[in-house]
């Protein structure tokens, strides 16, 4: 995987007067824990929204006073209505240490398929796996060249060496539908928005 490096500062009071006044300093609280120690520290905003705003994932180096701690980030606070960072959760990570962690699919090619007239469906972003850090690839590669209509990839398809797939194998992560299909699937939603007839109407068919 590849990493980024962030430097954070330690905190010397923890508590919600202390983390909002850091948020309107444009700092976010954050936490390490999983190692030896369990550390409460902040990051200026800016380079952490860095890291957020792409889909690739990353193992990060803290920078923590004297000390580097690898990690990877556990979870995240976001405010329910401006979407703002307010917390994050880092997982400190190690060589021996299995990591739990969602990474981001990507597809190459063109399916059969979809030159016939079907539609690609893509079900999925990430798959969520576990293993040792260092053998967890940036991404899942998969080629839908060879899809034809109504084929599709599933989690039971995937293979990754020395890693473990977290979701249901029947999982399916991107298929081939006709155009037809697709409208069909579509229709029962439709029917169910559909308003019931009157009370009136319904005893006239019964007549």
């Amino acid at each position: 995987m590849k990493s980024v490096s962030l430097s954070g500062s330690l905190r010397e009071n923890v508590g919600k007067k202390d983390a909002k006044k850091n948020r309107r300093d444009g700092k976010i609280p954050c936490v390490i824990y999983g190692g030896k120690e369990q550390l409460h520290f902040v990051i200026e905003e800016k380079p952490l929204l860095k890291v957020f705003n792409t889909p690739e994932v990353y193992v990060i180096k803290l920078n923590l006073g004297d000390k580097v701690y690898d990690a990877i980030i556990q979870d995240v606070q976001y405010h329910p209505v401006t979407d703002r960072i307010l917390h994050v959760d880092f997982l400190e990570s190690g060589e021996n240490k299995p990591v739990v962690i969602a990474i981001p699919i990507r597809l190459h090619g063109t399916a059969q398929g979809v030159l016939k007239g079907g539609k690609l469906l893509k079900k999925a972003r990430k798959v969520t796996v576990k293993g040792l850090v260092k053998d967890i690839p940036d991404t899942v590669e998969i080629d839908i060249s060879p899809l034809d209509i109504n084929d599709s990839v599933r989690i039971s398809d995937l293979k990754i060496e020395n890693v473990a797939l977290l979701d249901p194998p029947t999982d399916v992560l991107v298929g081939v539908r006709t155009a037809r299909a697709v409208v069909e699937e579509a229709a029962p939603a439709a029917a169910e928005g559909a308003a019931a007839p009157a009370e009136g109407e319904k005893k006239e068919e019964s007549k």
